[in-house]
């Protein structure tokens, strides 16, 4: 059996609902000989300068409450960087393209003067590519402002996955970053939540995310009654924030639309799991509800990368700023995670001796166990 760790995922799986008695499966072996977790890390002061001159003694990290020994990764700012740009032309998003005209320049500078390829992809009810993969910075800022309204569709998570594939045939060595243009809900996409994360996983992608709100009618039940999330690898069954089955502890609410409480009722679900299930079934729960309210900012903080809210071409142009100042000047940590158990994982960073930093970094990853049967004895 071998484990896949993936970048992270912001599903629930359905170990609150009970079901009748049945003999139990065979335990699965998971081997941690070649899993290695990164967790992009940005430090900065409270006035927001960024800090270079930590060590790996100097933070403090944890997966599902357990202690790591984490190792700094050397250097990881020179290495070449393929780079997709995914912009929002259909729904909301065709109003906003006014706004990136003039982005070439601050590509530019998120890129740095490193090795690049760079590619954009516009989707509105489907993705598809506008500019493949690049050095010509003119190139790739002429196809943004060039960019044409769509239809009524925002396939986010479509957009997502389409732009990690194009990510996935680039050469190894080089880092891998998708910079996220859109709205904050996904509208139509044939992409199941869970897929798209594992997508991102098995290519180390971080995720910078600049997103204009959308309309709150939208928002309301969108996330809880339209997000794709079904079933996982191997029949793990994966639910939304918070699950309401016909039967066990998350079924007492009779009404599916009775969101009130049921945060709390799912924190007292967790009294039936063992550590260390209970506290990664807590932050799963935490990070489904922050999909419910903002995707990509979701997205972005599980990858290890950064969100920013814009309103108009101004506040885009800061934002993207902020992104080409933090890029090349965030640590990279890595640990084995020992004999980690299939599902999600919580991760906490902190700095030992450092109370007036400020820690930004991945918070969670996916432990997947491939399920495939075994020859029979």
């Amino acid at each position: 059996m071998k484990l896949r760790i993936l970048l992270g995922v912001f599903c629930v799986q359905a170990v609150l609902a009970q079901a009748p008695a049945a003999p139990a499966p065979q335990a699965p072996t998971l081997s941690t000989s070649t899993t290695l977790v990164l967790v992009p890390t940005l430090v900065k002061t409270k006035t927001g300068e960024a800090v270079f001159t930590l060590t790996a003694q100097d933070f403090v990290l944890t997966d599902d409450g357990v202690e790591q020994t984490p190792t700094l990764e050397e250097d990881t700012g020179s290495q070449p960087l393929a780079l997709v740009v995914a912009v929002e032309t259909g729904g909301s998003g065709a109003r906003h393209l006014g706004d990136y005209r003039k982005l070439g320049t601050l590509i530019d500078a998120i890129v740095g003067n490193v090795r690049r390829k760079m590619a954009v992809v516009a989707f509105d009810s489907a993705p598809r590519v506008v500019q493949e993969f690049t050095p010509d910075l003119n190139l790739v800022g002429e196809t943004i402002g060039g960019l044409e309204p769509g239809d009524k569709g925002a396939a986010m998570l479509d957009g997502l996955k389409f732009s990690v594939e194009l990510l996935r045939y680039q050469p190894p060595a080089y880092r891998r970053a998708i910079l996220l243009i859109s709205e904050t809900m996904d509208h139509g996409s044939q992409t199941q939540m869970d897929e798209a994360l594992r997508a991102i996983g098995d290519t180390n992608t971080a995720i910078y995310s600049l997103a204009f709100s959308s309309a709150k009618a939208d928002a309301a039940h969108y996330a809880s009654r339209e997000l794709p999330f079904q079933s996982g690898a191997g029949g793990t069954r994966l639910e939304n924030a918070h699950p309401g089955p016909p039967h066990g502890c998350m079924g007492k609410d009779p009404d599916p639309d009775a969101t009130q409480n049921k945060a709390v009722q799912a924190f007292d679900c967790l009294g039936l799991l063992a550590q260390p299930l209970a506290l990664a079934k807590l932050a799963a729960i935490a990070a489904a509800d922050g999909l419910q309210r903002n995707a990509p900012e979701t997205v972005a903080r599980l990858t290890g990368g950064e969100f920013y809210r814009f309103g108009d071409a101004r506040s885009l142009e800061r934002d993207l700023l902020a992104v080409s100042n933090h890029l090349p000047n965030r640590y990279v940590l890595s640990f084995h995670p020992v004999a980690p158990h299939a599902g999600f994982h919580a991760i906490s960073l902190r700095l030992r001796d450092h109370p007036d930093l400020v820690v930004e970094a991945r918070n969670g990853y996916w432990v997947d166990a491939d399920t495939s049967p075994s020859p029979a004895p």
